[in-house]
């Protein structure tokens, strides 16, 4: 940039800033109990799936290989895809929907950068100390104390992560068996891949970038205001009650020196994650953690003022008009997840455990084997989903005096699938034209497994 007093002389600016390192303070409180009981529960529940058992094999297995998604005793095969798609839809409109009613409460509490920033801080909290010792440790020089407190934090941190992408792949990969292919340097290079990869993404998200991802990377935070509205809860200061904020002494009536509830003290500052100033009124990048809630509640109890400076309230709360739960939007939302949600688990309380495909000979439309009538022919596919061998009879219906020239009868063993070729014969008086036919397959030794599929059966053209 041009010096406009000295010419031909130039100063230079950097047009890029680095982020300062964000040393959030640690806080105690009812929203801070919480977000430890989530990350406990969310973490515990992450790292301990994969190895529990169902029936003998891994509760929770997304088999990609083999096309098979185990999750207890529920098997999903690549047929199954609509369930997927379902969930997908009812996680993204229950996102909509408590996002309506309680603003980035997800972010704060059950998000997993959330939830593995707050693990790598306790144990950077837990072996470099406090806010103001890490501050200290940080910005004083190279001494044994510090590169040993580094150096155990790193391998903490290290650690956490390849635990994390061990675990992750645990959910592809029988669990047990990954461990023993590690463990002896014998896993494939895919395997070791992926393991290396989400550590190495675990490590840098919630290590390094922490509130970073939050700010910058995260699409949420810059949708989130179109699914807000005056009745959402939100994290909010009370001006009215906290302006003018300063500092002032316990016990000393505030009111008469002009002065609001705020005494400036930044502590809402100092515990936030994301380094923002919530005096300053909603930002996209409050993550709705609550701990400035936490943090001005105790400076309240301490200045003997009421709590709440701070606190979970809507915009129309804030100017003294009643809070609608209930209204159009979140009626909606709640309507479209009672209906997906209804029409899922019926759909998995209704569904058999066998699928039928029957498949058309389209090379040859007919033959005409003489007395016996038309054949057509046909290849059906049965797919047994169960985790048990059964056997089935097929049978077929549609036309007057139709039957199968096969064995009805056939074992498929427990999830695998069974293709076999058939012919259906039907008189030359019934088999005119095309005729809707209808295959009837149920098991032998549960007749509570029964499936129908139609299928077209070809003939002569009635003359």
């Amino acid at each position: 940039m041009a010096d406009s007093s000295k010419p031909g002389q130039y100063e230079y600016c950097n047009l890029y800033r680095s982020e300062d390192k964000i040393y959030p303070r640690e806080v105690a409180g009812r929203f801070a109990r919480l977000r430890r009981l989530a990350v406990f529960v969310l973490l515990g529940l992450f790292y301990a799936m994969p190895w529990v058992t169902w029936d003998g094999r891994q509760a929770v297995l997304f088999d990609l290989p083999a096309r098979k998604f185990y999750i207890f005793g529920l098997t999903l095969w690549p047929q199954d895809f609509i369930y997927l798609a379902l969930l997908l839809i009812i996680l993204a409109v229950s996102l909509f929907f408590f996002t309506a009613i309680a603003g980035r409460v997800w972010c704060g509490f059950a998000c997993p950068q959330t939830v593995w920033t707050e693990a790598f801080v306790w144990i950077e909290q837990a072996i470099e100390g406090s806010r103001n010792q890490r501050m200290k440790l940080d910005r004083g020089p190279w001494t044994t104390d510090k590169i040993v407190k580094k150096s155990a934090k790193q391998a903490c941190w290290i650690a956490l992560a390849l635990y994390t992408g061990f675990s992750f792949v645990g959910y592809f990969v029988d669990v047990r068996e990954l461990a023993v292919h590690l463990a002896t340097f014998n896993a494939g290079p895919w395997e070791w891949f992926w393991v290396l990869f989400y550590g190495f993404a675990t490590y840098g998200n919630a290590g390094f970038m922490r509130e970073q991802v939050c700010k910058y990377m995260c699409p949420y935070a810059r949708f989130q205001s179109s699914m807000f509205d005056k009745d959402t809860l939100i994290i909010s200061y009370d001006p009215e009650r906290g302006e003018p904020r300063g500092p002032r002494r316990r016990g000393i009536d505030h009111r008469e020196k002009g002065l609001g509830d705020c005494i400036d003290c930044t502590m809402c500052v100092q515990v936030c994650p994301t380094g923002i100033d919530i005096r300053k009124g909603l930002q996209y990048e409050c993550i709705a953690c609550a701990a400035c809630i936490d943090a001005c509640d105790s400076v309240m109890d301490k200045m003997e003022y009421p709590r709440g400076l701070i606190r979970y309230s809507t915009e129309h709360a804030l100017e003294h008009r009643r809070y609608h739960l209930w209204r159009p939007r979140t009626i909606v939302y709640s309507g479209i997840l009672v209906t997906l949600f209804a029409a899922l688990l019926s759909s998995l309380l209704l569904s058999q455990p066998v699928i039928l495909d029957v498949i058309r000979d389209r090379n040859t439309l007919y033959r005409d084997v003489g007395r016996s009538g038309i054949e057509n022919s046909y290849t059906v596919r049965v797919v047994n989903k169960h985790n048990r061998d059964h056997r089935y009879r097929l049978s077929v219906t549609g036309l007057d005096g139709i039957r199968l020239e096969s064995d009805d009868e056939f074992l498929v063993p427990a999830e695998s699938v069974h293709t076999l070729p058939i012919s259906v014969t039907a008189p030359h008086a019934a088999a005119v034209g095309g005729n809707v036919i209808e295959f009837h397959l149920e098991s032998v030794d549960d007749r509570s497994i029964a499936v129908t599929e139609e299928s077209r059966f070809r003939g002569p053209e009635a003359r």
